[in-house]
């Protein structure tokens, strides 16, 4: 679409607009392949919100990805953790076999492991998609069972997701939010570490967090891909200015998301999400913060980010807090790509 169309559409200037297409946005995380896997969801197919208007799905797909300009994601295979060790490693085998050939086969996108092939995707005017795991339990059989990411097919692990599991202790309500990681879970931070495989840091328990931050190579940077910042919200799901901390001292980034019961507490628009971007650039400076959007993970998106072809509303609210050009090209992309650069190159 003509830049004036999706300006006038969306109720932004031209300039934001234009900005997030040059931008090569990064969105650190969506969620949008667990649709396809419960009710055969099309990926390929470009969709403005589902049955429930813009609750829990129709927020993400290939075709949107590619017509707003979003350069470059990690589109996610989650763990059931109801299945037995054996079957969550079948079924990830199974499911990164399918999104792989999805990939492959959606026009104009390519799956990309490095910095640098998303460079060259871009250059090629494709949208970049990394994969990533929501839920290190799907290969928590062994630590061996990790030599399934050796070819580096997978950008990063989510460690813990909304159960706690054999590598240590989700942050959610109900577990045990006083434990941490298992000596396996520190064991399997290490080899992830080794294979040159992100660490991801969002969902785990704030014990947890510290117990990976202290066996991480300290060479390598740490992501919280998808989270809020408990400094402007205290919630469970939220990071400390502690755990902040640590994520900047590691080189890493943080990606704000879209659930809005996550972010505040009544009437969540794009300027909440960027208070808590705010947070981070005036905690850590403007150098790690990023998006990560937990599109399509069944959540309640802010009203007027009903899915990723609204971004450039993001854009337009740091243009009206008179935020630099290169501080927003850093939080819609920049971070996230040198970040995923000191890790893979």
């Amino acid at each position: 679409m003509e830049t004036s169309s999706v300006a006038e559409e969306l109720g932004v200037s031209e300039e934001a607009v234009d900005l997030f297409r040059s931008s090569d946005a990064i969105d650190l995380h969506i969620e949008s392949f667990v649709w396809r896997r419960i009710f055969g969801y099309d990926l390929n197919r470009s969709h403005r919100g589902g049955v429930f208007g813009r609750l829990f799905f129709g927020h993400a797909d290939f075709p949107t990805a590619r017509q707003v300009g979003l350069g470059g994601a990690t589109w996610v295979i989650s763990t059931n953790p109801a299945r037995s060790a054996g079957g969550r490693r079948r079924a990830f085998e199974k499911n990164l076999g399918v999104l792989r050939t999805l990939l492959r086969e959606a026009p104009g996108v390519r799956h990309v492991r490095t910095a640098a092939e998303l460079r060259a995707a871009r250059a090629a005017g494709d949208h970049a998609a990394f994969i990533g795991i929501q839920g290190g339990n799907a290969l928590d059989d062994g630590i061996d069972a990790l030599e399934l990411l050796a070819d580096r097919s997978v950008l990063r692990v989510t460690l813990l997701h909304l159960t706690s599991s054999r590598l240590g202790a989700t942050s959610a309500p109900g577990a045990s939010r006083s434990a941490g990681l298992t000596d396996f879970g520190r064991a399997y931070v290490e080899r992830l570490n080794e294979l040159r495989v992100g660490v991801d840091l969002a969902h785990i328990s704030r014990p947890g967090f510290f117990d990976a931050v202290e066996v991480h190579d300290k060479t390598l940077p740490l992501f919280v891909t998808h989270t809020g910042l408990a400094g402007v919200y205290e919630h469970w799901r939220n990071i400390t200015d502690e755990q902040l901390a640590r994520v900047a001292d590691s080189g890493g980034t943080v990606g704000v998301m879209m659930h809005s019961a996550f972010l505040g507490r009544r009437g969540v628009t794009a300027a909440t999400v960027v208070d808590h971007l705010q947070h981070i650039v005036e905690t850590v400076g403007e150098d790690h913060a990023s998006i990560g959007t937990d599109y399509d993970g069944l959540i309640v998106p802010p009203r007027d980010l009903p899915g990723i072809w609204a971004l450039p509303r993001l854009v337009q609210e740091m243009l009206d807090r008179r935020w630099s050009e290169p501080r927003i090209r850093k939080i819609l992309g920049g971070n996230a790509l040198r970040t995923i650069e000191a890790l893979r190159g």
